[in-house]
């Protein structure tokens, strides 16, 4: 299948704008694509963009990048695929490894923090309004409303996210044969280039879950075993990829520039993303013919409300570490309505909060 040069260029400007803007972590940039995608744009339905999701939480590796690559894949090809990605990273990879040229020079992490304190309400009403959107198609009955339930229950009793994700799966199968037969300061050594690169590319491949198992990957790989980094610039480097836009996994480019320079940050960050590329380029063509088998269907069933189970946990979780004063829970008032209600760009109500985040600092 042939596509237009027209469909390449709005991928590439479409997911520079998200790498751009999508701050937040996972649960946000899937809540601010559903709304790009979905419900603006129409490039797909709410129900396969829930199976794309709920595909994707099975693979390896960040997420809501790999989201992004299946979307790009699905939009236009395998080149689409690859500018989806692309486009989607270089912005935040940008952005971290500039702050990190900066950390290096002056031992800090510059208070860019202030402007996220006003972002963060922001990001908490993008994310339930695509709770309520995707929620609609996704929970269709009582059996989906109880799965979903347990799954959020689990979820904030700390099971792991892949273990609530199959044990949901299998559950929803259960439930439909049934109903058919019825009716995861220490002195710092040098690393080279070709190490570094071949770390990350293992952590790309085998990690699953959020920011926090990436800490524990990081700490056993440049802090216990290879003696890298010290611990103060590892919790650095994670702060960094938290509060900075797109992928959280760009903390890998704090990292690789903390540890070989500009090679290093280039390196690590490819090594990190090159197996989601993967993934979905080799994965994604047997998911749509495993899509057509009833079996694996009432399994993706039960995994898409597990990972829309997931989204609201991580919603409550940020919402505890988001209303922390009244302007916050303002903030985050006004951008609810301002979507809901008059269909405000999210990119321009996350402009507004990091304005009024760093004005209230300053005054």
């Amino acid at each position: 299948m042939t596509y237009s040069k027209d469909i390449y260029k709005e991928i590439c400007l479409v997911f520079a704008k998200l790498g751009l803007f999508a701050f937040g972590g996972p649960a946000a940039h899937i809540a601010m694509m559903e709304d790009e995608l979905v419900t603006k744009r129409k490039w797909l339905t709410k129900p396969d963009f829930m199976d794309l999701l709920g595909f994707t939480n099975l693979i390896p590796g960040p997420n809501s990048t790999e989201l992004a690559i299946a979307l790009g894949y699905k939009r236009g090809g395998k080149i689409g695929l690859f500018l989806a990605g692309i486009c989607f990273i270089f912005p935040a990879m940008t952005i971290v490894l500039l702050l990190a040229m900066f950390y290096k020079q002056y031992g800090e992490v510059p208070l860019i923090e202030t402007i996220f304190t006003g972002i963060k309400p922001v990001i908490l009403a993008v994310i339930i309004q695509a709770l309520f959107r995707l929620g609609q198609t996704t929970i269709k009955d009582t059996k989906s409303l109880l799965l979903f339930l347990a799954a959020y229950l689990l979820s904030l009793m700390g099971v792991g996210e892949i273990t609530i994700l199959i044990l949901t799966g299998l559950m929803m199968l259960l439930i439909q044969q049934s109903a058919k037969w019825r009716s995861r300061h220490l002195a710092v050594e040098p690393m080279s280039l070709t190490l570094l690169f071949l770390t990350f590319l293992k952590i790309g491949s085998v990690l699953y879950g959020s920011g926090y198992v990436l800490l524990a990957f990081l700490q056993a790989e440049f802090i216990d075993r290879y003696v890298a980094l010290t611990s103060t610039q590892l919790l650095d480097a994670v702060a960094i990829g938290q509060f900075t836009p797109g992928p959280v996994f760009t903390t890998a480019t704090f990292v690789g520039y903390l540890i070989q320079g500009v090679p290093g940050a280039l390196l690590a960050t490819v090594g990190i993303f090159l197996p989601s590329f993967l993934f979905i380029l080799l994965l994604h063509p047997l998911f749509n013919k495993l899509r057509s088998s009833k079996l694996f269907a009432g399994i993706l069933d039960g995994i898409t409300v597990a990972s829309l189970a997931l989204m609201a946990s991580v919603s409550w979780q940020l919402g505890m570490a988001t209303f922390v004063s009244w302007i916050s829970v303002l903030i985050f008032a006004v951008s609810f309505i301002g979507l809901i209600k008059f269909k405000v760009n999210s990119s321009y109500l996350i402009i507004m909060g990091g304005f009024i985040g760093w004005l209230v600092t300053m005054l």
